[in-house]
């Protein structure tokens, strides 16, 4: 009985200790070489990741975003209109903050910070109506203050890219149209 426990304890040693060793050992070169490629890669993080980020960092409403490079510069309005803040947001998703203000004018915010769409609702809005990927969204009134739209610049996987302006009370995409890859319109009018 004793012989039986000290040999039951003595396969229970090995099988702990080299156990772990043998399954590394049995693991191919090939498995390896798929692991490493796969930690070397880094996420790029989308306009939507890009916009949480920023909120995140500095609470308020999305007026402008847009895509440099591998680096996304995002204005974001306080909720009570009064602050901006212009912030960078890599790759990663490392906000970076590039300027503040407290001191903006909260009657010339007053229609961004109340507005029933947001810039991140404009971006669904627009990637419902032409798939791809956001690589713009900003706030824009017309001159006489009245008529607010989100234009929202989409580019497809084709590599077209798509503006589309989306109502700031209903979300509807109530203008769209294509333009080439230099940022042309069809018609070459920009």
């Amino acid at each position: 009985m004793k012989r039986n426990l000290c040999i039951s304890t003595a396969v229970s040693v090995v099988l702990m200790a080299g156990g772990p060793v043998a399954v590394a050992a049995a693991a191919t070169a090939d498995t390896a070489r798929t692991l490493v490629p796969a930690v070397a890669v880094q996420a790029d993080v989308t306009a939507e990741g890009a916009a949480a980020a920023a909120v995140k960092h500095y609470p308020g409403v999305v007026e402008s975003l847009d895509k440099d490079g591998d680096v996304w510069h995002v204005d974001v309005i306080s909720k009570d209109g009064k602050g901006h803040a212009e912030l960078e947001v890599s790759a990663s998703g490392t906000v970076t903050e590039q300027n503040r203000d407290t001191d903006e004018n909260a009657a010339e915010n007053k229609a961004l910070v109340a507005a029933k769409v947001t810039a991140e609702d404009a971006m669904k809005a627009a990637l419902a109506a032409h798939p791809g990927q956001v690589w713009s969204v900003s706030w824009d009134d017309d001159e006489d203050g009245d008529a607010h739209t989100w234009d929202v610049e989409v580019r497809s996987p084709d590599g077209k890219t798509w503006n589309a302006q989306v109502d700031h009370a209903t979300g509807k995409v109530t203008q769209s149209g294509s333009a080439d890859g230099d940022g042309n319109d069809e018609d070459g009018d920009n």
